[in-house]
């Protein structure tokens, strides 16, 4: 492990996760916890995971971004004391604004919701992704998948006591405080590294996440669960082999969080059409 990113969620975590890859690290975003490790997480959400457990979990990653890396950087670097430390920061208004916005943008995701309520490998990570967010928001019952933010000022001063533990308890010769907005000689110095004959990344601006992630979202879920299908944002357009018989009744249901508004049809047996 070369670096973990303590910085909380919407300070850059995505564009850091870009520059940590154009530099050649392997980089385990929310995605790839998301995905790959979500039953290990469950190990540190809940104390019980050593630090063997953890070396053996991120066994040849190089980099770790965004939630839930940043509310669990101290356990994360006791089992990598070798690793350094950057903590990203940001306006906090501007941060706090990007937050709601991407909160809203998933809480209304027909596709994330479909992928997440009724594809199995959306099951089965619920857990860690209720956990994963617990300092953001509380999550709704199943079948819905929104998240009900906590409070402005909740949110607010989770953000500056993050941020003041991180500058206290981070060992000084780890630690980069870090905007992204500074660029590559910083980071590439701070690092170790040339600078890259590339533009720095900007990713993510203002909280589009679910734009753009969707066809990540969409192919993790469908490829790796047994099923096909596909997902085009702007049209809303969404096929899905739906492995369960109860298609009918995901019909309704999904027509009924749509508030009736969108026309459903079961194209075959297990084939959901959302046009």
């Amino acid at each position: 492990m070369k670096v973990i990113l303590a910085g909380a969620a919407k300070t850059g975590t995505k564009t850091m996760a870009a520059a940590f890859t154009t530099l050649g690290y392997n980089t385990y975003d929310y995605l790839e916890n998301y995905f790959y490790l979500h039953k290990e997480w469950m190990k540190i959400f809940d104390g019980s995971a050593t630090n063997e457990d953890i070396r053996k979990m991120f066994e040849g990653v190089d980099a770790l971004t965004d939630t839930p890396v940043p509310d669990n950087w101290e356990i994360l670097h006791n089992a990598f004391p070798e690793a350094k430390i950057i903590l990203t920061i940001r306006d906090e208004d501007a941060w706090y604004k990007s937050l709601i916005n991407q909160r809203k943008m998933i809480n209304e995701s027909y596709a994330i919701w479909f992928l997440t309520v009724f594809s199995p490998q959306g099951v089965i990570r619920r857990h860690f992704a209720k956990q994963a967010g617990r300092n953001v928001g509380t999550a709704a019952s199943w079948p819905r998948n929104s998240v009900q933010p906590h409070s402005e000022e909740f949110l607010r001063e989770h953000y500056r006591k993050h941020n003041d533990s991180v500058l206290k308890k981070a060992p000084k010769d780890k630690l980069l405080v870090y905007n992204v907005s500074e660029g590559w000689e910083p980071l590439c110095e701070f690092l170790g590294v040339e600078i890259p004959d590339k533009p720095f990344p900007h990713k993510n601006k203002g909280g589009t996440f679910v734009e753009d992630v969707d066809t990540d979202y969409t192919k993790y879920h469908l490829v790796k669960g047994g099923e096909l299908g596909s997902y085009k944002t702007h049209k809303k357009q969404l096929n899905v082999f739906v492995t369960s018989r109860r298609a009918k009744s995901i019909m309704r249901c999904f027509h009924n969080l749509s508030g009736g508004t969108e026309q459903l049809e079961i194209a075959s047996p297990l084939l959901v059409s959302f046009n």
